[in-house]
């Protein structure tokens, strides 16, 4: 399995995620228990059929304190028991208001095929090796104008940097075996990685 290595120093939580190690593993980052007032970004993977952890909650919360930039995974979607939207409501009813940069699209048997942009309504369909990406269809755009206005509005006024800075939280669907989701968490280390001090 592919890993991904980073000067940034990452931990990673989630107490009701049946793999959160091997997440962690992953994008080079360290499972913990607690919160870190060092870490410089903070990964939550959320099960959406497992629910957020009470113990999960508690660290979110004490990471205010820090305002450490905090990304949210939502991981087992190919299970199909609940679905990204679910773990998105939960997590901004339980966490701080979350944002959600790209939408799910599913295919004829229900499972996670493709990613919708909010922000140019571009689609990666990940059904094969190629992740062809294409302008969406009208049908798709309507689907998710919705969800695009609110997801431009949140951006906008948190203002440039904002996810950097700890003040938005993106959630991202995350199918590592598909590659869905997998370079869009990478990109967001990269833009953690790009901001720290010693990057400038």
């Amino acid at each position: 399995m592919p890993t991904h290595s980073s000067n940034v120093r990452i931990h990673l939580y989630g107490h009701e995620s049946s793999d959160p190690r091997d997440v962690a593993a992953y994008f080079g980052a360290t499972y913990s228990e607690s919160a870190i007032a060092e870490s410089e970004l903070a990964i939550f993977v959320v099960d959406p059929s497992a629910g957020i952890a009470p113990e999960t909650i508690a660290i979110w919360q004490a990471l205010d304190e820090y305002q450490t930039p905090r990304l949210i995974i939502v991981n087992h979607l190919e299970n199909q028991i609940a679905d990204f939207d679910d773990a998105v409501m939960l997590a901004s009813r339980v966490f701080d208001q979350v944002v959600t940069p790209y939408l799910v699209l599913h295919d004829d048997l229900g499972l996670p095929c493709a990613l919708i942009d909010l922000g140019t309504l571009q689609t990666t369909d990940y059904s094969n090796d190629i992740h062809e990406v294409s302008q969406s269809s009208e049908e798709h755009q309507i689907l998710v104008s919705e969800f695009r206005t609110e997801y431009l509005e949140h951006v906008e006024a948190a203002g440039e940097g904002a996810f950097a800075a700890g003040l938005l939280f993106p959630a991202i669907p995350l199918w590592i075996e598909r590659n869905i989701g997998v370079e869009i968490i990478r990109s967001y280390i990269r833009e953690i990685e790009e901001a720290l001090p010693s990057s400038s």
